[in-house]
């Protein structure tokens, strides 16, 4: 799942990227919304935000595009035009959320989880099933979740690959690049502790 970021502030930008991308997302990034408009044009992405004050074309303006071509697609502006009008304006043209600067990581995340379960829900990852289980854990990727009989686990994309991947493998000694290979599309860096950590973090949600 492709996320299309279009920000012209270069630290929010790289910031929302790096956070997408922990997530489990492909992140497309543009400064502005010439550039937001050529790369939903020639990649498609399935969820999109975007700010509203940017050069050659504002926030308003790319959403309006979009929905000529697309009524569809997920759209979020995360803007520090935070007045009523601003959110009103904005909902009006087609988006499906409107996120205030400055925002929380954590807000952040929880908003496009809840589009991304929409999008999900409509058109699922063809590379998930729709429902496995592993151990005692039922994981739902359409809705990036698991259970453990009255207990619900929230996940991010990536957790749920890699729950995936445990899940047919049981038994089996896999190796970094093959965890890579599944769950990051081949973007592998050896002496990063990227896996490390997701691993870590994945074991506090579910152990």
């Amino acid at each position: 799942m492709t996320i299309l970021i279009a920000e012209d502030d270069i630290r929010t930008r790289r910031g929302l990227v790096e956070l997408l991308e922990s997530e489990g997302f492909g992140v497309l990034a543009a400064a502005d919304g010439g550039e937001a408009l050529e790369l939903f044009s020639r990649s498609r992405p399935d969820v999109i935000c975007l700010d509203v004050m940017m050069p050659e074309l504002d926030g308003y303006e790319v959403c309006r595009r979009i929905r000529r071509q697309d009524r569809d697609v997920p759209i979020l502006f995360i803007s520090a035009k935070g007045e009523e009008i601003d959110k009103v304006v904005g909902l009006e043209l087609g988006a499906d959320d409107f996120i205030v600067k400055p925002f929380g990581v954590k807000e952040v995340v929880a908003r496009i989880r809840a589009v991304t379960r929409r999008c999900l829900a409509a058109t699922p990852a063809p590379e998930l099933p729709s429902e496995f289980t592993i151990a005692d854990l039922s994981v739902s990727p359409s809705e990036l979740r698991a259970r453990r009989g009255d207990e619900t686990v929230e996940l991010s994309l990536r957790e749920v690959k890699l729950l995936e991947l445990f899940s047919r493998n049981v038994g089996a000694v896999l190796s970094r690049e093959q965890i890579f290979e599944h769950c990051w599309e081949g973007s592998f860096f050896p002496s990063s502790r990227t896996l490390d950590q997701h691993i870590s973090k994945l074991r506090k949600r579910i152990e």
